[in-house]
């Protein structure tokens, strides 16, 4: 588990490997990861935008953006919280994923950029 707090805003990252999804003779590792959101601002804050880096070994850098997470801009109130679940798929099983959120502090209208921390993909392939 790692954990970042930027302006306030309290990230924390949890990531597993599924065996059960994945197939390493087919270079196809599945990955899930549990975010943890806590507003400790004393602001309202609304999640609008996510941007993440995906590095896995061997392969190019992969960057993916888009609105909101897992279909949702959540708003946060000062001691709010919000979780989801999401994933990816790798080709090696090795990798690991940082990135940031865009927030809006709804007051003023400030954006904040808040750290996602970086988190390691390990497929746990060896174990017996």
């Amino acid at each position: 588990m790692v954990t970042a707090i930027t302006e306030g805003i309290k990230v924390t990252v949890e990531a597993s490997y599924q065996a059960e999804f994945s197939s390493p003779n087919q270079q196809h590792f599945v990955f899930i990861y549990k975010v943890t959101i806590a507003n400790q601002n004393s602001a309202t804050v609304q999640l609008l935008r996510r941007k993440w880096e995906i590095y896995d070994a061997g392969e190019q850098l992969k960057v993916v953006e888009g609105d909101g997470v897992v279909g949702q801009q959540p708003i946060m109130e000062r001691g709010g919280i919000h979780q989801y679940v999401s994933g990816c798929n790798l080709r090696s099983g090795f990798g690991k994923m940082k990135g940031t959120y865009f927030m809006e502090r709804i007051m003023d209208g400030q954006i904040i950029e808040v750290a996602i921390p970086e988190f390691q993909l390990i497929a746990e392939i060896f174990d017996n």
